[in-house]
């Protein structure tokens, strides 16, 4: 990845990641273990993400996105997921070492209402873009996920596409395939695959910058020409693509989303 953080005069980007840090993020820059999925499909391992979209007031779908994105990484790199100062696994370590371990799957689902405060009893992170808001959960087994999860609506809920404007500079757009038309839900969790792998093929001190900045970033569909200049910059080693197993929505190997640092 050869685009580098801006530079920074606060003392946490400065003072640069701790070496727990640093091992959370070779954990993610190693990629993942692609370990074939068990005989039994309540044991398929994915990441849960709920996305508060209430009746009355719903969010941008934009914001929404980002929110997702960036909740998806954050509970990545959180210190949870790794070791303690003394050596002993954090309460997400088990958990999250499978998952990655395995095919990285993940599944949104949609909450509102009391079923949103109750999914923020459930160990994860909600990030709020502009009011929009998402949370990661801790990855595990299909089978077993948390009652108060299993009954939120995976599908049957879409958001209309806004208008948001040329992506923010000085952070990461993450460019959408519109042409594919994806749902909501299929496309927070793409942006949530394409936040990790950013993560993953940038340096430790430019994700450490990135972290400090709560891993912002925009979301945007992608013109025709927009995509194209994306797909240039891929080859050119300058992004990252998300390419879909096509379990849902999707052709199987659709290139779903381009990561632009």
């Amino acid at each position: 990845m050869s685009s580098d953080p801006a530079v920074s005069s606060d003392p946490a980007v400065m003072s640069g990641p701790d070496s727990r840090w640093r091992e959370r993020h070779a954990v993610l820059a190693a990629g993942y273990g692609g370990r074939d999925d068990p005989a039994d499909p309540a044991l398929v391992l994915a990441m849960p993400i709920v996305l508060h979209i209430p009746k009355a007031d719903p969010p941008k779908r934009t914001a929404l996105l980002e929110a997702a994105a960036s909740a998806a990484v954050a509970l990545c790199l959180d210190e949870r997921v790794g070791f303690t100062e003394d050596g002993e696994p954090g309460p997400w370590h088990e958990d999250y070492s499978a998952w990655v371990g395995a095919r990285i799957r993940k599944v949104s689902r949609r909450a509102r209402g009391a079923q949103w405060l109750a999914a923020q009893e459930v160990p994860g992170i909600t990030v709020d873009v502009d009011g929009a808001q998402a949370r990661a959960l801790v990855p595990g087994p299909v089978g077993e996920l948390d009652p108060r999860i299993k009954k939120l609506q995976i599908g049957g809920t879409d958001l209309e596409h806004d208008e948001p404007g040329e992506p923010e500079p000085g952070i990461p757009v993450l460019w959408i395939d519109s042409a594919l038309e994806m749902t909501v839900g299929k496309a927070s969790a793409q942006v949530g695959h394409a936040s990790m792998l950013l993560a993953a093929a940038m340096s430790e001190n430019q994700c450490w910058a990135w972290a400090q900045n709560d891993f912002r970033c925009s979301v945007r569909d992608a013109s025709p020409k927009q995509w194209a200049e994306a797909v240039g910059r891929l080859k050119r080693s300058e992004a990252v693509a998300v390419r879909d197993a096509g379990f849902t929505e999707v052709a199987p190997g659709s290139m779903t989303v381009i990561a632009v640092p």
